[in-house]
């Protein structure tokens, strides 16, 4: 097969970059189909038009799909929608089986089942991803939502114990080590060396314009010294699930 096809699912803006920034623009850069499927913030809301905004620095060739529910913490975010950890599970995956059946990926990315640290929406997302890809497999479930089309592999996106080394004691001085998360070096399936890219990651990143003035993870991290912004973008680590004999190679 040719350069396999990609559907990222994320929970919120600025994850896309933040996590699998680098990957993108590799994937699309090298001639590679790539889209976007945005679980929270509605469109037309400041978020939304950052995240188009970072879409485009990365070379994405289409708009971000937004499934419009809430951020867990951000009620404004769809002021007329649940929140998607609280909205009707069934109706999520039969909405974001649709999209994989509609645009065939050969490989969905998202988090891994951590949500790489623990927030509730990347764990939400990650277990939708899951669920939407094996029912889009399915000539059983949700007739409506197309023809079955069968993912080839799953790619959760981790952060490894070395990046929390050194990320924790200038983000995190107030928690214990052993507090954090951090995935050691056997269970990462996959090292993408993006340090290439990390410039264009880090404009993705700062896109999010409201984030970074808001986020006090994001301010922390954008304030350490280049050298380590450099390091700590130019890496993206990755655990593979493969559902089909052989599955699909990411890179």
């Amino acid at each position: 097969m040719g350069t396999p096809r990609l559907l990222l699912v994320h929970a919120h803006p600025d994850d896309e970059s933040l996590w699998t920034g680098g990957l993108t623009a590799r994937h699309v850069d090298a001639g590679g189909e790539a889209d976007l499927v945005m679980c929270t913030w509605a469109e037309g809301t400041v978020r939304h038009r950052e995240l188009t905004d970072a879409v485009g620095i990365l070379g994405m060739p289409r708009p971000p799909i937004m499934l419009g529910y809430a951020d867990d913490r951000r009620p404004e975010s769809a002021p007329d929608a649940p929140r998607l950890c609280a909205a009707s599970f069934d109706e999520q995956v039969r909405a974001l089986t649709a999209h994989i059946r509609e645009l065939q990926p050969d490989i969905v990315v998202t988090y891994d089942a951590l949500g790489i640290y623990g927030h509730p929406d990347h764990v939400h997302a990650h277990r939708l991803a899951c669920a939407a890809a094996d029912a889009a497999a399915s000539t059983k479930l949700y007739h409506r939502a197309g023809p079955a089309w069968r993912v080839r592999s799953l790619y959760f996106a981790t952060i490894p114990e070395w990046m929390m080394d050194l990320l924790a004691p200038s983000l995190f001085p107030e928690i214990p080590r052993d507090q954090l998360p951090g995935t050691p070096d056997s269970e990462i399936d996959v090292t993408v060396d993006v340090s290439d890219l990390a410039a264009r990651k880090k404009a993705g990143v700062t896109a999010h314009r409201s984030e970074v003035d808001r986020s006090r993870a994001i301010a922390g991290f954008l304030s350490l010294p280049d050298d380590v912004q450099h390091k700590l973008l130019s890496v993206e680590c990755y655990q593979r699930r493969d559902l089909v004999p052989g599955g699909c190679e990411l890179i």
